[in-house]
């Protein structure tokens, strides 16, 4: 009978995932307000339903009782998530909030599956980050001065990644965390704050001279570090937020240029990033090193199949190293299927879109490099950590945002999302402000327009 359920339960859990992902891409074509606020309402629902019927089977396979009461606790996370949300931010983006909801759901629903210990840790700190994410909107509100921090974001930055140099802690060869806190991870954001703030006026060749400078120690302290997975990632924020900065393709293509260079420089200089490129150009040739977690994930991703195994079928908990953190891909293919993973990273995506389509939107350049910043941080992490599961590219060790286990990285993306939030807020204030100022222009009843009034109505001018 449970092999029926289970059976069962792979395709319902998949029609919903369908039908959120399906949604989240109604929203960018529906204006009607009533109709948006329908489709986000159902989005919720379909998120609650598809964690009842993934715990119901786990508890199922299990009869652990923590599973229900695991079950119960981020239900009622998630319900008093959004109702703060909605009751502390009337302008908030909904969307926003239900695509995390929906990440760290999936999230929850594979460790569980996996590890249960780490599926309540994760929780903890989940829960913890999203409380403290509920100011960040009102901070970036209220506090103006942010963009006047330029040099305090840069030395926070160089302070903590020298720190962890010198007194970190050895994972898999690369010095990562203190006291099982990876700074790296914190720095993202700061390192975000610092382009904006240094290039929000001015783009001369002097201030993007001192941007790549910066940039370069950053970078730099992470190859010694041997974190190779975080220096790529905060290289491809910088180079994005110069070229939309400068709009100077020369830029991007003195960037790229020196990144392939790194490059070629990294595999000559650290024999681990060699292993790696040997073991995702024929993993088979060192399968009894290097080579095991790539062959093992890609028959992970295999063996599910389009529609899986079912939760609790798999053989990743007792196969795939660091299951829970850099392969969590290929256990969430091998038990939901590729076609549920597909629909993750359409989820991923219109997550990127929705931080794209708020930066273009914002007039002030310092939050809208921010926004730009912290949005191609996420997506070339999911690019990252996708890519190395499935062979696409080298593993860089890197996270799942919202998916995987790690502490660190749930926080600072739960803090980034928020920080994004704050920015949509903006644009939502900065949009009442220009129909206020659109509704005085108009003329008064009783008279005629005069010609300033009239030229004005037809093209009506957008502070910048």
């Amino acid at each position: 009978m449970i092999n029926v359920i289970v059976e069962l339960s792979k395709y319902l859990i998949l029609v919903l995932m369908i039908l959120y992902t399906l949604q989240c891409f109604n929203m960018f074509r529906i204006k009607d307000a009533q109709d948006r606020r329908h489709l986000l309402a159902k989005q919720v629902m379909l998120m609650f339903f598809m964690d009842l019927t993934a715990f119901t089977v786990i508890y199922l396979n299990t009869l652990d009782f923590r599973v229900i009461q695991y079950y119960l606790a981020i239900t009622v996370f998630f319900a008093v998530l959004q109702i703060l949300y909605r009751l502390l931010y009337k302008k908030a983006s909904l969307l926003l909030i239900n695509n995390m909801c929906m990440l760290l759901s999936v999230g929850f629903i594979i460790l569980c599956r996996l590890d249960m210990t780490k599926a309540v840790r994760q929780f903890v700190i989940v829960a913890a980050g999203s409380a403290i994410a509920l100011i960040v909107p009102i901070l970036i509100r209220k506090m103006r001065f942010l963009r006047k921090l330029t040099w305090v974001y840069a030395g926070i930055g160089i302070f903590l990644l020298g720190v962890v140099l010198v007194m970190g802690m050895t994972t898999y060869g690369a010095k990562l965390s203190i006291m099982g806190v990876q700074p790296s991870e914190i720095v993202k954001i700061t390192f975000v704050f610092f382009l904006a703030a240094l290039l929000q006026k001015d783009t001369s060749f002097k201030n993007v001279v001192i941007a790549t400078v910066i940039a370069g120690a950053h970078v730099l302290i992470l190859v010694l570090s041997r974190d190779l997975g975080s220096a790529l990632v905060f290289f491809v924020g910088y180079l994005v937020m110069v070229y939309v900065a400068t709009k100077n393709p020369g830029y991007l293509g003195l960037g790229l240029l020196g990144g392939s260079v790194a490059s070629v420089a990294a595999y000559y200089l650290f024999g681990h990033v060699r292993q790696r490129v040997v073991a995702w150009k024929d993993p088979m040739s060192v399968y009894d090193q290097e080579g095991y977690q790539i062959v093992q994930s890609l028959f992970a991703i295999g063996t599910g199949g389009w529609f899986g195994m079912g939760l609790c079928q798999g053989a990743s908990k007792g196969v795939l190293p660091v299951v829970e953190e850099d392969f969590v891909f290929a256990a969430i293919c091998e038990e939901l299927g590729i076609l549920f993973a597909i629909c993750l990273i359409l989820v991923c995506m219109s997550f990127f879109l929705m931080v794209v389509n708020i930066s273009l939107q914002i007039k002030n350049n310092f939050y809208k490099l921010i926004a730009l910043g912290l949005g191609t941080e996420y997506a070339f992490q999911v690019f990252l950590t996708i890519g190395g599961a499935t062979k696409f590219i080298p593993m860089t060790g890197i996270t799942l945002p919202l998916v995987s286990y790690g502490g660190s990285s749930a926080m600072s993306t739960i803090i980034m999302l928020a920080i994004i939030q704050g920015l949509y807020i903006l644009r939502e204030d900065e949009d009442e402000e220009i129909e206020e100022k659109r509704q005085k222009r108009q003329p008064q009843a009783g008279r005629f327009p005069t010609e300033r009034e009239s030229r004005i109505s037809r093209y009506p001018r957008y502070p910048g």
